[in-house]
């Protein structure tokens, strides 16, 4: 398993995401949502310039971000058909196939790894006759369909279910099917937040019962945070992540410290959202404050951030390089 170093140089993008001195373009991954559902774009409610994408969408959105010194995603998939057990991920295939053979290494394209999209009941696992979390199906899932993205062609895995076990069980999966260069991002510090809501109407994804309290981090729990994270880095992670961001700047730096390892911050739909609306009331400048809540998460540590503002860097005065 182990850390390799050449995971993070295999290309211009990835170098410049993990360059410590600058606060770069590529710094910024923005959100591509893409459902199998889909038969035009749809705007995401609450957060403004995002939609919910077919395939052909998704392409030409991506065409228009280059222009714009956007080059760096991540994918979340929406499959028609749900199922608890053997999932069909032939959408998610063609969809990363399709991509790649599109923009090859015009973009950096990272996966969302989790079955909160693929199951029935909307949870981010599968669940054993008496309802408790089956972690050895789970594990085994998740493990699954990151060798199948690999395979389609990703370029990174970023699996987000805090699950115990799940970076090694992927790092395990990925290395035995000769993928040992695709790097891990991690949502290693992930709480139950009440700030994921345009999310999860984009994502199709919300519980059909309970709530994620039992397996995603309790907000008011620092100590449990930097275990969170210390577990991935052990397991094999490369890159690692606290979310929501701009709720957890408190994090990054003590992450950074206790695993040596470059830690970002997603800043997610509730939060993006909450500056969206305030600047349509002209409460506030939209540009001038998401520039500001990007610099303050740098200013935190954050060495990457993932924000549903990402394909508006360069216009935020960003430099490329």
């Amino acid at each position: 398993m182990g850390h390799k170093l050449l995971r993070l140089k295999k290309n211009d993008i990835l170098r410049n995401m993990c360059s410590e001195t600058s606060f770069l373009t590529d710094q910024l991954i923005q959100p591509i949502f893409v459902s199998e559902k889909s038969i035009s774009k749809k705007v995401i409610p609450g957060i403004p310039d995002n939609y919910v994408l077919n395939l052909d969408n998704a392409i030409t959105q991506i065409k228009s971000d280059l222009t714009s010194s956007c080059r760096n995603f991540i994918l979340f998939l929406v499959p028609s058909d749900k199922k608890d057990f053997d999932f069909d991920l032939t959408f998610h295939k063609k969809v990363i196939a399709t991509l790649k053979k599109n923009f090859k290494d015009e973009i950096f394209l990272w996966a969302d790894v989790c079955l909160c999209s693929l199951t029935s009941h909307g949870h981010c696992c599968l669940f054993d006759k008496k309802n408790n979390i089956d972690i050895n199906n789970t594990l085994s899932s998740l493990s699954q369909i990151a060798v199948t993205y690999a395979d389609a062609g990703i370029d990174g895995i970023s699996p987000s279910d805090m699950m115990d076990g799940r970076t090694a069980m992927i790092r395990k999966s990925l290395d035995e099917n000769h993928h040992q260069y695709i790097p891990i991002m991690s949502y290693s510090s992930k709480f139950a937040s009440n700030f994921y809501g345009p999310f999860r109407h984009a994502a199709d994804s919300t519980p059909a019962f309970g709530n994620r309290k039992q397996y995603q981090l309790d907000y008011r729990n620092k100590n449990e945070a930097l275990r969170a994270s210390y577990r991935c880095s052990q397991e094999g992670a490369d890159l690692l992540m606290v979310k929501p961001g701009q709720y957890s700047l408190d994090l990054i730096d003590p992450i950074k410290k206790k695993t040596g390892l470059m830690v970002g911050a997603y800043q997610v739909s509730g939060e993006y959202a909450g500056i969206s609306l305030l600047a349509k009331e002209n409460l506030l400048k939209f540009n001038d404050a998401l520039s500001e809540s990007w610099h303050v998460m740098k200013r935190a540590g954050a060495q990457f951030i993932i924000s549903y503002g990402a394909r508006k860097s360069k216009e935020l005065g960003l430099n490329e390089k």
